[in-house]
């Protein structure tokens, strides 16, 4: 059975850092492409940042520059660090395994002064 389970959510003021963890089971994250989304109130939910063999990296535009997608194999844990947050970035934050039905229960992230 396929678990994932993030963190590292939380409250950050306009300007902060968090990076969220997706930590995974049952399935072995060095040979899928790993997402991480986002969905905020009232939106659709989008992707945020990617991660597929090799390291090779994709991200949304309104993110680029900001976050970083990683992942640990031996740890079979995916990273998303998230650098100048702004009030725009507040949602709740999904991981996924590309191309699956596997998702993560998601973690909240809210930027606010």
């Amino acid at each position: 059975q396929v678990q994932l389970v993030e963190s590292g959510g939380g409250l950050v003021q306009p300007g902060g850092s968090l990076r969220l963890s997706c930590a995974g089971s049952g399935i072995t994250f060095s040979i899928v492409a790993m997402n991480w989304y986002r969905q905020a109130p009232g939106k659709e939910r989008e992707l945020v940042a990617g991660i597929r063999g090799g390291g090779i990296t994709n991200y949304a535009d309104s993110v680029k520059g900001r976050f970083t997608i990683s992942r640990d194999n031996a740890k079979n844990t995916v990273y998303l660090q998230m650098n100048s947050l702004n009030t725009e970035d507040t949602a709740v934050y999904y991981c996924h395994v590309a191309g699956s039905s596997y998702w993560g229960q998601g973690t909240q992230v809210t930027v606010s002064s």
